[in-house]
């Protein structure tokens, strides 16, 4: 009779499948617990980000939303354009400062790195592709408009554009 593993079985090599998604600013290793990023404040605990408090003793490093913003690479990029959107810009970045403030009070990698103006429209840089989307979404859901999504997986890129 063979030993009950609660679930658990090995697998064999050609079982085993590629990551899905390579995110180079994603720590290979596990971090010592805690640790805190000098630059931001937010703390490594229990296999995620927080902003929780740091002990005086917790270990300096460098998370993956200050590393990107520090490289300046995105990972997210979200295009605004159109007349609605020049008539009405301080309204609509308004909202998108708001959506991105809440997003970063429970996720601190989830950031703005940068908004760029132009005469028709703004150019605004994410840390991660689930605040890119959740700009598109937040400005989709509140002016409507054309919402387009381009994702690239190879680099782990989203691209979102909207207009009105």
């Amino acid at each position: 009779m063979k030993a009950e593993r609660g679930g658990w079985r090995p697998m064999r090599r050609e079982e085993l499948r590629d990551e899905f998604v390579h995110d180079s600013y994603q720590s290979g290793k596990k971090l010592a617990e805690p640790s805190l990023c000098p630059e931001c404040g937010a703390v490594y605990r229990g296999g995620r980000w927080t902003w929780s408090g740091a002990p005086a003793k917790a270990s300096k490093v460098l998370c993956p939303a200050c590393h990107r913003i520090r490289d300046g690479f995105p990972a997210g990029h979200v295009t605004l354009r159109g007349e609605f959107f020049v008539a009405h810009r301080d309204e609509i970045l308004q909202l998108v400062q708001n959506r991105a403030a809440r997003e970063r009070a429970e996720h601190p990698l989830l950031r703005i790195i940068a908004i760029e103006p132009s005469p028709d429209g703004a150019l605004i840089t994410t840390t991660d592709i689930h605040l890119a989307r959740n700009i598109g979404d937040a400005l989709h859901s509140a002016y409507k408009g054309e919402l387009e999504y381009h994702y690239n997986k190879q680099e782990n890129l989203l691209r979102v554009a909207w207009r009105r």
